[in-house]
Order: C-alpha cells, then structure tokens, then sequence
C-alpha cells in the first residue's frame, strides 16, 4: 500500500511547500490538493508542489462540476501533465453540500452528472474531437490544444450508488476521512460490483485524519474536532455502526453548532479516534495505517498533518528493541 498526504486547502505556502519537501524525501506517493470552496486553490498549490520537487506526484482532489466546469479540470490537469509528465490524476467529487449551498448551488442529479464528467474527461484526454450531448453538459465538436495524456481519472465517493460509478467507469476511487476500516471495506464492496459489471479493476484509495506526537493524548486532540465536523453528518450512521462506534450525533450535531467545545471533544472520545483516524505516537499511528492496508487499499492518503517531522515519525522503521 502506497502512502500519500493531502491538503485541505487551509495550509499557508510556506508550510505547504516543507510538507512537499518532506513527502518527496519520504517517498511519499502523492499530494492530494483539496478543492473547498474559500480555501487556497488547489491547480496553484498543485503547481508549486510539482515545481519543488523531483518526483511527488499531485492530485487535483476532488473536482465538483458544479463549481468548475470539467472541459476547465481536464485542461488543468492536461497543462500540469505537460509541464511534469506523469504526475498526476484528475480527481473529481460532487463537493461539500453545505459548500455548496453557500454559493446558492446544489448538486443536482449527482450520478448523471459524475458519469457525464468522467466520460467528457476521458474523451478529451483521448486527444479526440469531442462532440457530446448529455443531459447535464454539451461539447459541440472542441478538441484539447494538448497532445493526448494518459491521466488517472478518480472518482471520491463514499455512497453506495457513487462507489459502484467509479468501480464501473473511473480509473480510481477515493473514500473520504472519517470512515473507519470496516466502513471501508463495504465501501469496497460496492467499487467491486462497478468493477464486475464493467470487466475492469480501479485503484483504491481512502483519506485518514492523521497525528502523530510522543505524547498520544495531544496528537487524538489534534484530530478531534476534525472528526466532530465529519461524524455529526446523518449519512455516518453506516460507518459509526460498522465500527462498533457509540455516537449520539443529535447531541454532537447541537454541541457543534453551538460551539460547545468542551462537549464536543467529550462525545468524540478515545474510542472513537481510534476506529475512524490514525492519532497518537507513532507506534499507535502505525498500528493505525496497518488496519487500512489489512483491508486492501492500494493507497492510504494522510489527512491534516502539520508539520514533516509529523510525517518523518511516521515513516521512519521503529528502533530496534535494547
């Protein structure tokens, strides 16, 4: 199993630019930039992360074709090809509702529109004229100024309808933070029924909110509150239940909106951390990313780490025993 890093888009240059360093010394796969809305813009940071160093590959993640057009993904990610050959995959995802919902946009017929967007992209990646009549985007006969490229085209989903899409028609999926490794599993399972109607086998990938410190307690601190924004969602349920996890998300989702922190941090306990993230020495966080690989990824992508040395703790072997 590969290990990759992500970016929510929160993270200032400076410290982006060190994370990169660092994960290309480590061996890291890739960079996953994220695309929220109001937070830095993914194709930029995704540009300099390349230019900085030798062999880090980039994600553009994940790209909603209600808020950019995938004719303009395909071209972002067709230009970065060009400038490093085989460093990147297009990744696209509905995007956050409540995102959504700020700009006064909603995800309309979602599977439609994924299904047209991935094919758009692949046709225009084929390097052929396009002509395409859907019923959420028209092409009429356009062609990339760009040679051909051979770009993986991921699909992030966590749904089961969503998950089958990209097992069926994506090169790849990406599972969101926040599930645990028997959620992910069943995911797994729908990518596997896409993959059976279609004849294919897509890569496998999932996010995991990570921390590593020598103190354990403050690394689990460090995830918590991230934890506490994904889990209150109602369409968690599944995954709580999968993990034997015990939630009251009526009374997280009130805490939450009532920045009651104290509260917040106590419903999401140690438990909790240790069935939906990878938090606490790096001995624990280990442990943590071996329960990922046990249930067949092909990439575990660390999610929220601040700083390289986070990143070196985990990477480097254990010492061996006095």
């Amino acid at each position: 199993m590969k290990l990759s890093l992500s970016s929510d888009g929160a993270t200032p240059p400076a410290d982006l630019t060190q994370l990169a360093l660092a994960a290309d010394e480590c061996g890291l796969a890739r960079y996953w930039m994220a695309s929220h809305l109001f937070q830095r813009e993914p194709i930029v940071n995704s540009t300099m992360a390349l230019q900085q160093t030798r062999r880090l590959g980039i994600a553009l993640m994940a790209m909603s074709p209600y808020t950019v057009h995938p004719v303009y993904a395909t071209m972002a990610a067709a230009a970065l090809d060009e400038w490093f050959p085989g460093r990147v995959v297009l990744c696209f995802g509905t995007g956050s509702p409540r995102d959504l919902e700020s700009i006064s946009m909603q995800a309309a017929r979602p599977l439609q529109t994924m299904r047209e967007t991935i094919e758009i992209a692949r046709r225009l990646l084929d390097g052929g004229n396009v002509t395409y009549a859907g019923q959420c985007f028209t092409i009429a006969g356009r062609t990339l100024s760009a040679r051909p490229h051979d770009i993986p085209i991921m699909v992030a989903a966590s749904g089961p309808r969503m998950l089958e899409l990209a097992g069926a028609q994506a090169d790849g999926v990406l599972i969101s933070a926040g599930t645990s490794p028997q959620f992910i599993a069943r995911a797994l399972d729908h990518v596997r029924a896409g993959e059976a109607r279609s004849g294919r086998t897509v890569y496998k990938s999932a996010l995991v909110y990570t921390a590593v410190a020598p103190d354990g307690d403050e690394a689990r601190q460090q995830v918590r509150r991230a934890l506490a924004f994904v889990l209150r969602g109602e369409h968690h349920r599944e995954n709580l239940a999968c993990a034997g996890s015990t939630l009251d998300q009526n009374a997280l989702r009130e805490a939450y909106a009532a920045c009651d922190w104290a509260r917040v941090d106590d419903l999401i306990d140690d438990r909790i951390i240790a069935n939906h993230a990878a938090a606490g020495t790096a001995r624990e966080v280990r442990t943590a990313i071996d329960a990922y690989r046990d249930i067949g990824l092909d990439e575990l992508v660390l999610s929220s780490l601040r700083f390289p040395d986070e990143l070196r703790q985990i990477i480097a072997p254990p010492a061996p025993a006095a």
